[in-house]
């Protein structure tokens, strides 16, 4: 193997199933470069990105819920109602009912429990399609929105605001930089460090396992840990009283903990077990319906925390929130590669097709380009990037999706309703 595609396979990650990201990576950095230069270098100022963590925050945290169900072959067309309909209910409770707000927030996940409850219960025991589901979900909600907040906007409380539009504090010694945010990006290097030598010495424990080479793990640790420092500086070194946003610190939360959750738990398994091959899956002992049931009940809590993030930053709950939001989040789940019919997607590159399309947005505003050539420039965009990556597949050559089925052709044992045929064998050598 030559050392050009040594480095395509391992740097980001050593394995096929890590090495997922590696087209959309690259499509995010050259959309980045490309507005650095048209907008003469604003966009990766310290205040813009600030501003861009802020403003795209909950379509982040949308965006990992929605992919584990698109992973579990499921869709949800009622995530900005709901999520709208969560912003009105706590606001409402805080400014008329005196509801602290610690409580109120408390009182969104347990709204959005319930209502992923109510459409999961549809869903896992009724057997309606999560696509009829979710879209009634969606005019309910947003009705029900309006009906509570009688289509007025309602202001929140200033302690409520900080999970949306608050900043890590100051503290410690002037040293020009937000010290929290210093310290953050250098927990952040550690553990890339840390994570780096962990996977060589596990894998050298592996029998039969080919150790990463020492010179691909030393260029993606300095990778890493150089956008590491160049972001840690970028945020800690903004205007005074702002730094590494709150909503940001949230996300990254929710990003490790559903990271962990769907790579190494039988839980998170099951989930694409189901996607791949329900009928398979169920043969195995999965809870089908138990699946299903969580899956929706959990995309109902992320998008109520989403609605509240988005409420906390605007100050005001409002007729208008989350419209369209349930459109941003599934394409930043394709754009990072997740598979139509389930089963494939990481949380990852739902991120980081959530990034490309927040970067695009970004920079056509900055731009001065008008919202309906965005809308436009974001259509053709989607489907260039899935339209590119399906044509990639069929010529043989390199395909986000394509990289991503390998490993499920090649290990995934034949089903008892679909053996596998002597035809496939041979095509399959």
């Amino acid at each position: 193997m030559s050392r050009t595609k040594e480095l395509q396979k391992n740097l980001f990650g050593g394995t096929t199933s890590n090495a997922r990201q590696f087209g959309m990576i690259f499509t995010l950095i050259g959309v980045i470069l490309f507005f650095q230069i048209r907008t003469d270098g604003i966009l990766l100022t310290s205040g813009n990105l600030i501003a861009l963590t802020q403003q795209y925050a909950y379509i982040s945290v949308l965006s990992i819920g929605m992919l584990m169900v698109i992973v579990a072959g499921h869709i949800d067309l009622s995530v900005g109602s709901v999520a709208a309909f969560t912003g009105i209910v706590v606001a409402k409770a805080m400014s008329q009912h005196d509801v602290p707000w610690p409580a109120g927030i408390l009182l969104g996940l347990l709204v959005g429990a319930a209502i992923g409850a109510w459409q999961g219960f549809f869903v896992a025991y009724i057997g309606i399609p999560a696509f009829i589901v979710t879209l009634a979900g969606m005019l309910l909600f947003r009705g029900g929105n309006q009906y509570i907040g009688n289509a007025d906007t309602v202001p929140v409380p200033p302690g409520f605001r900080t999970i949306g539009a608050g900043y890590l504090p100051e503290v410690g010694p002037d040293t020009g930089y937000n010290n929290l945010t210093l310290l953050l990006g250098l927990a952040a290097c550690v553990a890339v460090v840390w994570r780096e030598l962990h996977a060589r010495k596990v894998r050298k424990q592996m029998e039969g396992a080919e150790p990463t080479p020492l010179w691909i793990s030393v260029i993606r640790m300095a990778v890493m840990i150089g956008v590491i420092i160049f972001a840690t500086l970028r945020f800690a070194g903004g205007r005074v009283g702002t730094s590494f946003p709150i909503s940001g610190i949230i996300l990254v939360v929710l990003v490790l903990g559903y990271s962990f959750y769907t790579r190494n738990t039988s839980g998170g398994r099951h989930i694409y077990a189901v996607g791949g091959n329900s009928r398979a899956a169920e043969l195995s002992g999965v809870k089908l319906r138990r699946v299903n049931f969580l899956v929706m009940m959990n995309m109902g809590i992320l998008a109520s925390l989403a609605g509240m993030i988005f409420v906390a930053r605007s100050t005001a709950s409002g007729p208008q929130d989350g419209l369209n939001w349930e459109l941003d989040a599934i394409a930043a789940v394709f754009i990072g590669g997740a598979a139509v019919a389930g089963g494939l997607g990481t949380i990852g590159g739902a991120i980081v097709g959530g990034l490309v399309m927040a970067v695009l947005t970004n920079g056509l505003q900055l731009t001065g380009t008008g919202s309906d050539m965005i809308q436009i420039i974001k259509g053709l965009f989607l489907l260039g990037a899935v339209a590119l990556d399906v044509y990639n597949k069929k010529q043989g050559r390199f395909s986000i999706i394509g990289s991503l089925m390998r490993p499920f052709r090649s290990s995934s044992p034949a089903t008892p309703e679909e053996p596998a045929s002597p035809d496939r064998e041979k095509a399959r050598i």
